[in-house]
């Protein structure tokens, strides 16, 4: 078994307390404006591109993880954000579909979490390099 290098030790230690420091950022930014977590932006957008979805197509498409995606969308539709309902192909299976507010609350959410990405990754790096980050970054996801 191979030991990690400490090159990849510090790349490491770097990509995760990034994040961690980067999902805080773009969390306050929303919590300031008054308006829900980031996950519910999540779902929004992947109903509003893809909807309507089953729990487990959603779950699969989500930007971050959702262990309790069944608690969530219950906070989420008793808010009239989305709603479920039967799928016609499987009377047991369940479809989520964006409501009319989900859509109004996923667009007034945008600019909020849009300008917490400049201002953490945008007002750092050139576009060149946000570019060769995120190549770099897409290296590890396979």
């Amino acid at each position: 078994m191979r030991s990690a290098s400490d090159a990849a030790v510090r790349a490491w230690v770097t990509l995760v307390h990034t994040h961690r420091v980067a999902l805080s950022a773009v969390e306050r930014a929303l919590k300031s404006a008054g308006l829900p977590p980031l996950d519910w932006y999540d779902v929004l957008l992947e109903l509003e591109r893809a909807g309507p979805l089953r729990p487990r197509e959603l779950q699969a498409r989500l930007l971050f993880a959702q262990p309790n995606l069944s608690r969530l969308l219950d906070r989420m539709e008793g808010a009239k954000l989305v709603e479920r309902g039967r799928c016609a192909e499987d009377a047991r299976g369940q479809l989520v579909c964006l409501g009319a507010a989900g859509k109004a609350l996923r667009r007034r959410m945008w600019p909020i979490y849009a300008a917490a990405i400049e201002e953490t990754v945008g007002a750092k790096l050139t576009d060149t390099q946000a570019e060769q980050l995120a190549g770099l970054l897409g290296r590890l996801k396979s």
